[in-house]
């Protein structure tokens, strides 16, 4: 099913997942989408790889918990910044490299203090490669790191390349 964009949210300087000056990193653009979901974009090369042509699976982890924590921030102007509690994964398919996926991350319960998440990896033909859910505590930025967030090492980053909308596969096909 296809999804409108509705913003593309911000990358960082340095990240693993979203940092676009780290050449080992994934450098991966994160955009929510109408169906209150996030959905990154990212395609692994072999910097990423485990097995020759297969993603790594800590890799693939990472990006499902960026997303999953991501999530949170869906339609809100204030930041919501989560630390990952639990991540438990499912991995069902191997994940080529050099192709485009998609990371589709959600928020199902959301309290004071803590959210809940699931997500998946999408391969390119719709199949589930990875699913994971996770449990994030909720934490101002000042006590995640003792760094400032300026716009040097947090920023919005426009490409001519982002899409206007998504496709993702049915929520069922995702269980």
């Amino acid at each position: 099913m296809k999804y409108d964009v509705l913003k593309k949210q911000n990358n960082s300087k340095m990240c693993f997942v979203c940092g676009l000056k780290n050449d080992f990193g994934l450098q991966a653009s994160f955009f929510e989408i109408s169906a209150n979901e996030l959905v990154a974009l990212i395609t692994p090369t072999e910097k990423h790889q485990s097995y020759p042509g297969r993603m790594h699976g800590g890799v693939a982890a990472a990006i499902l918990d960026e997303t999953i924590g991501r999530a949170i921030a869906n339609g809100k102007e204030d930041q919501v910044w989560g630390v990952t509690l639990e991540l438990t994964t499912k991995f069902r398919k191997p994940i080529p490299l050099d192709q485009e996926l998609r990371i589709v991350g959600r928020v199902l319960k959301d309290g004071p203090r803590f959210f809940e998440g699931t997500g998946e990896i999408v391969l390119e033909n719709g199949d589930i490669a990875v699913s994971a859910a996770g449990k994030y505590l909720k934490v101002p930025f000042g006590k995640i790191t003792d760094s400032e967030m300026d716009d040097s090492e947090w920023f919005h980053h426009e490409n001519s390349a982002d899409p206007t909308e998504v496709e993702i596969p049915d929520k069922a096909t995702g269980e």
